[in-house]
């Protein structure tokens, strides 16, 4: 059994050496501008998911993924040599869409605070539907309980 801390760091030691050999090694033209976001390795150390985002439309990113898919080989016998294990892991990269969910959470957020004010804007002119204090209160049974405790025996009382 792998110890968690230990795959914790060599998915972040993957990211940094994914990240450094984009930047300084690969010289794809198709690459565009990327970022290494996150990276998971399984517990065994065989298989590594790197996440990345590109700015840029649609037809940069798939430019990118082809490159990150012909670069694979260049990155993988990096990342073996680097973290010095028996076996180097498999590289899958993944897009990450972070931008489109912090994107699709900001509209949520307005939308929520629209409605919320509109909440607050039909709540300042209503009223009670019935009467503002809707439980009955009988002043007399409270004064004729007051009475009957008075009335009764010390040690009743107690």
């Amino acid at each position: 059994m792998t110890d968690p801390a230990k795959v914790r760091r060599h998915a972040e030691r993957v990211r940094e050496l994914v990240a450094s050999v984009v930047r300084t090694q690969i010289k794809d033209p198709r690459l565009g501008m990327i970022t290494i976001t996150d990276s998971r390795i399984t517990a065994d150390l065989r298989d590594a998911t790197v996440y990345y985002t590109v700015l840029g439309d649609v037809a940069e990113q798939e430019a990118t993924a082809a490159a990150l898919e012909s670069a694979k080989g260049v990155l993988r016998s990096t990342v073996g040599k680097a973290l010095g294990l028996r076996h180097s892991p498999t590289l899958t990269f993944v897009q990450d869409n972070v931008l489109d969910q912090a994107k699709h959470i900001d509209e949520l957020l307005a939308k929520a605070r629209t409605s919320d004010a509109e909440v607050q804007r039909l709540a300042a002119g209503a009223t009670y539907a019935g009467e503002a204090q809707p439980y009955k209160l009988d002043e007399d049974d409270d004064e004729d309980d007051d009475e009957v405790a008075n009335d009764a025996p010390m040690e009743d009382r107690r």
